[in-house]
């Protein structure tokens, strides 16, 4: 009698490319509450402002937040030929579960509804020819990550951290998730580095400083750049015109569009 003969696990397939995307590119920080999302509608604006084809796509499903930043709430995206074409704001496409689902209610869904939700959003939507694709990813090193960073060609990623320790460790192990899938690290922004005192002009590292630097410095990652905290960044992102569009001369722009100009760089 023939032994038994070991069964073959299928080969993983290669990430499909997405028709007309150049690069694709996660920005992330393995925790909420620090400002990720900010942090990739301004950095997607400012690639835009160096001549860049941008669109940016929300994969945080439970709680889309890109509809009210780029003041796009209670637009919804139409669907020609089965494919949905995406809303467009300040020069860059955006595409949102916030904009499919009302926002005052919420998504209750199983992991496998998400991954699915995310692949359509993906590629059954008609995003033209782009030079690069921003995916603001959820917090977490859950289901939807995984499923993402095996299907979709990522060129790289980026990681947002407050200063203070709680949060790095949180952004360390988003970053060690990419890693482990291959997707390299491009760099780390420190986000709400330190907050300047409007009446008085003090300065306040209120959740510590340099947490962000010292973490890429450690792993050998770039640092990309601080954005501190200050009240007209959180004014233009809940007013749905980020501080890059709004006031693009100003010092919290030029610091936005510093750092995306070294993420363009990595991009080549």
């Amino acid at each position: 009698m023939a032994a038994a003969q070991p069964h073959s696990r299928p080969k993983p397939q290669p990430p499909r490319e997405i028709p007309g995307v150049g690069a694709v590119l996660a920005v992330a920080s393995g925790k909420g509450g620090v400002g990720k999302t900010t942090t990739a509608v301004n950095l997607a604006l400012g690639l835009a402002a160096l001549g860049k084809k941008v669109a940016i796509l929300d994969a945080d499903i439970y709680g889309p937040s890109i509809p009210r930043m780029l003041g796009l709430g209670g637009q919804t995206p139409e669907a020609v030929d089965r494919k949905i074409t995406p809303l467009e704001a300040f020069g860059i496409k955006a595409m949102s579960m916030g904009s499919i689902i009302p926002g005052d209610e919420p998504v209750v869904w199983r992991g496998p509804m998400v991954t699915s939700a995310l692949d359509q959003m993906l590629r059954g939507v008609t995003w033209g020819d782009l030079d690069v694709l921003v995916v603001d990813f959820p917090p977490g090193t859950g289901d939807a990550h995984l499923s993402m960073t095996q299907k979709v060609p990522f060129v790289g990623a980026v990681i947002v951290s407050t200063p203070q320790d709680i949060a790095l460790l949180d952004a360390k192990k988003g970053a060690a998730m990419f890693e482990k899938v291959g997707v390299p690290i491009l760099g780390w922004i420190e986000n709400m580095s330190y907050f300047n005192c409007p009446h008085c002009g003090e300065r306040s590292d209120i959740f510590g400083h340099g947490g962000a630097k010292h973490m890429a410095e450690e792993t050998g990652m770039t640092f990309l750049g601080e954005i501190p905290l200050d009240i007209r960044i959180r004014k233009t992102s809940d007013d749905g015109t980020p501080i890059v569009a709004s006031d693009p001369d100003g010092d919290h722009a030029q610091a936005y569009r510093a750092i995306a100009a070294k993420v363009a760089a990595k991009l080549g």
